[in-house]
């Protein structure tokens, strides 16, 4: 039997499995995609907003060109680090239940089954947009993540947002050739927007460079054109993409399948403990971006990698030694 199995192969999963390991646990990794695979979504190049030592685990030194590391500099380094500390994680391998109690878990997966004592959640957040939720939106057309402008070279395309990854979004398919119209549901755009990409995109609506409709709500998505709700009333433009950068959100249904609860407030934070990360399902803990529910922007990586050390020590000091679990079954024979 494990000590425990972690749910989520990002940088704070792999930092809990660094802790656990460092603390004599046997630990396990499951990933239902890639080795840190929500980087794979992320835009070609993207330069993270963190220097490189805010997003370092088990101490190991990430050496960048530049002051900022890349999306590439990122997959690669956590790559290295996972083989540098030999951690068995099983990569392409989704998990369907955990079944059991603290200190006897079973986490069943699509290949297999394991048996543990305890069980971490570090899945993050990046695998479910917020849905539009309107005619259309699951027309090949509509794209909730943005990789690069190429594809979009002369082509008519709404984003849809007011912070920044719309913004990116918006001045990069502009610079690469492409007709940008912008919609953004507030009045202006968000003051969380990067302080260089802000100024730069308003002064390309401005100057009429990029079109922008606020107060605007996608009515309707069709083949060849889109539908605003404005203050001036229902407004159709011709429209070849859409770019729907409206956020992510933790796998709710996942969660609930767990058996974790989550708080009836405008977060939906699921309940944990703020100190142990421990959830209402005793055994069962959560590290990263999810502890925040719906505030995507509580967690990050340098701060998230910190749970893995509370929880690992959690862990560790409430390991039952073989010796222990002997008398304990001896008694309650008794």
């Amino acid at each position: 039997m494990r000590d425990v199995v972690i749910i989520g192969a990002g940088p704070v999963g792999l930092a809990c499995a660094i802790e656990a390991k460092r603390r004599d646990l046997d630990a396990l990794v499951i990933e239902k995609g890639a080795l840190v695979n929500s980087f794979l979504g992320y835009p070609t190049n993207m330069e993270f907003f963190s220097t490189p030592e805010l997003m370092e685990i088990g101490g190991h030194p990430f050496p960048t060109k530049g002051y900022k590391p890349t999306r590439e500099e990122g997959i690669e380094y956590y790559r290295r680090v996972a083989e540098a500390e030999a951690l068995d994680v099983r990569l392409y391998e989704r998990v369907t239940a955990v079944r059991g109690q603290d200190e006897d878990f079973t986490v069943a997966t699509d290949a297999g089954a394991y048996p543990c004592r305890k069980v971490i959640i570090a899945a993050g957040f990046f695998d479910v947009p917020n849905r539009l939720d309107v005619p259309g939106e699951d027309l090949p057309k509509v794209k909730h993540y943005f990789k690069e402008p190429f594809p979009y070279t002369g082509q008519r395309v709404l984003v849809i947002g007011g912070r920044n990854s719309a913004a990116k979004a918006a001045l990069s398919c502009y610079r690469h050739g492409a007709h940008v119209t912008l919609a953004v549901r507030s009045d202006a755009l968000s003051d969380k927007i990067k302080y260089w990409l802000k100024p730069d995109l308003e002064n390309r609506i401005k100057e009429g460079s990029i079109a922008a409709h606020f107060n605007a709500t996608v009515r309707a998505i069709e083949p060849e054109q889109v539908t605003l709700d404005t203050p001036e009333g229902p407004r159709t433009i011709p429209n070849d993409w859409v770019l729907a950068m409206t956020g992510y959100r933790p796998d709710y249904e996942f969660l609930h399948a767990l058996g974790i609860e989550v708080r009836d407030d405008e977060t939906r934070t699921p309940v944990h403990d703020s100190e142990t990360f421990e959830t209402n399902r005793a055994g069962m803990y959560l590290a990263g971006t999810i502890c925040g529910g719906l505030n995507t922007s509580r967690w990050f990586i340098e701060n998230g990698r910190f749970h893995a050390e509370q929880i690992a020590e959690h862990i560790a000091k409430g390991r039952v030694t073989p010796h222990e679990l002997e008398s304990t079954h001896w008694k309650t024979a008794e």
